[in-house]
């Protein structure tokens, strides 16, 4: 299967793709193993996320908890809660995958009572849905009828939706857990968030441990234990990271050299560049760039 990608623009936001502004619903099926980085890498939306594993199992990470859903199995991932997910031991882990906007869960007038504390909630960044309760049973039997519906388009299907949704939603406040509130869990979020953000600004720039750490207005201990807990690598590993995200598009142009991306993209050596890629991706970056002009080729005959 071809290789999928994620987009997400610079603060980590996913670039969610609704139907219609009248239907802000995005469900699809996804297999991790597929993506081009062979993970779904850590990113946020302003929508409510529903799961549904169908193939498989995966280990979610949502803000600094790791998560376990298996076949049969959902999880809940409320908006702004960042996250990422990774196959478990090569188990083709295919789920489908249901993006909500909050306004469109229930009539406008319900909002404020009984959608908003829940989005704001600090205990609520995810909520596992097991097959084997009754009400997670129905939540995800529900997940396959709006699958259904989006994709078939029967007569209607827009009310019968928005109708789905709302079943999900009320199940999910009867059954979930007591709203609790936390400050410094927001805090911690909202320091990584700005840190994430200053390397996505300053990628292409010498970049030291004490400029990402004042971003977030930490210490460089503290800023490596954050990174840590959320990531769980460290803070210039992710900047090596990222980088190489930067260079697979750069390399894509037929008109760049591998040695103009390594700078563009701030690394001050090309063959460390080409030694980090072929690290990271089993191949180097000129042989990348061939079978990509390869693929193109065979495409365009």
């Amino acid at each position: 299967m071809k290789p999928t990608y994620f987009t997400v623009d610079r603060t980590l936001k996913e670039e969610t793709v609704h139907r219609t502004v009248v239907l802000p619903v995005a469900c699809y099926e996804t297999e991790i193993c597929h993506h081009f980085n062979g993970f779904i890498p850590l990113h946020w939306h302003e929508e409510v996320q529903f799961v549904y594993v169908l193939k498989g199992e995966a280990v979610f990470r949502v803000n600094e908890e790791d998560v376990r859903v298996v076949k049969g199995d959902g999880l809940f991932i409320n908006s702004g809660a960042m996250h990422m997910a990774e196959d478990r031991e090569n188990s083709q882990c295919r789920y489908l995958c249901l993006n909500v906007s909050p306004h469109f869960l229930l009539p406008q007038e319900l909002y404020p009572a009984y959608v908003e504390p829940y989005i704001r909630a600090d205990n609520l960044a995810h909520v596992p849905i097991y097959e084997g309760d009754q009400w997670g049973s129905e939540v995800l039997k529900s997940m396959l009828l709006v699958h259904h519906l989006l994709t078939a388009t029967p007569s209607y299907y827009e009310i019968d939706t928005a109708a789905q949704l709302g079943f999900m939603w009320k199940t999910m406040m009867a059954n979930g857990l007591p709203l609790e509130y936390e400050q410094v869990d927001n805090g911690r979020n909202e320091r990584m968030k700005q840190m994430l953000n200053w390397i996505h600004d300053h990628y292409e720039e010498k970049i030291g441990l004490e400029d990402i750490a004042k971003a977030g207005n930490l210490s460089r201990s503290e800023c490596c234990r954050s990174f840590s807990r959320m990531l769980k690598k460290p803070p210039m590993r992710y900047v090596t990271d990222y980088r190489l995200q930067k260079s697979l598009a750069l390399l894509q142009k037929p008109d760049s050299t591998v040695t103009e991306v390594a700078y563009q993209v701030g690394f001050n050596s090309t063959s460390y560049f080409i030694g980090t890629f072929r690290k990271a991706f089993g191949i180097t970056p000129l042989v990348y760039k061939k079978k990509l002009k390869k693929k193109g080729d065979e495409k365009a005959g």
